[in-house]
This record gives structure tokens, C-alpha cells and sequence, in this order.
């Protein structure tokens, strides 16, 4: 994957998985912020999503990782070709951003399980 098109797939799958956990973990995320009021109830209109929401950051981060972890091809005169260094570091950020995506799709299973007193 050159350089170029390798962030945008990245990027995308990380602001889908906040879009899956905009109706469990942002209301949390804002109670804990000390931001309160009543439309934060409005936040549930992103149930019905989830499922879709969830399906493309998994599909954006198979892309990703397809391209990250593929077979190099040698370069060829014209193409951009990442340095062993930088690709290593693109590495590193998709296992940093997989795993906040995977934090914040699986909000409905872990936040029940908070003390109650993180809550109020």
C-alpha cells in the first residue's frame, strides 16, 4: 500500500468504530466529561447503525492490514515504495488504532460492568 492511499482506509475505520460506540460510550464519555442534559438521550438515534458501522471498520481494517502486511513487490522506477522505517511505524499505528476501535465497538458488553460510582 503506498503511502498515499494507506491513511485515509485507517482513518476511516477509526471514526466508524466511533460511530458504532457514539450510542453507548459517548454518553458515557460526556457524563464523564461533566457534560449533562437531556439530549444526551438522543444519542441512542445511532442504535440501529451499529451493526453497519461495525461492518465497515472491519472491512477498512482488513483493507489496511491487507496492504500493510501483503507480499512487498519490488518498486518499480514510478512508484512510490514505503521505507522499511516508516512502514514499521504505519505497523504500529493500525495494531494502536485496531485496538481503540475494538474498545470502543465492544462498549455494550464492558460498560455494564463499571461501579456504578464511575457513573454518577
Amino acid at each position: 500500500m503506498s503511502i498515499q492511499n494507506s491513511r485515509l482506509p485507517l482513518i476511516g475505520a477509526v471514526a466508524t468504530a466511533i460511530g458504532a460506540s457514539l450510542c453507548c460510550a459517548g454518553p458515557l464519555v460526556l457524563i464523564l466529561l461533566g457534560v449533562s442534559g437531556s439530549w444526551i438521550s438522543g444519542l441512542a438515534i445511532f442504535e440501529p447503525f451499529k451493526p453497519y458501522f461495525i461492518l465497515v471498520t472491519i472491512l477498512l481494517f482488513i483493507w489496511v492490514g491487507w496492504g500493510l502486511y501483503k507480499p512487498q513487490q519490488s518498486c518499480q522506477a514510478d512508484d512510490v515504495c514505503l521505507i522499511p522505517k516508516v512502514q514499521v511505524n504505519r505497523r504500529r499505528l493500525f495494531w494502536v488504532a485496531l485496538l481503540i476501535a475494538t474498545i470502543l465497538i465492544t462498549t455494550t458488553w464492558w460498560i455494564p460492568l463499571l461501579p456504578e460510582s464511575w457513573l454518577y
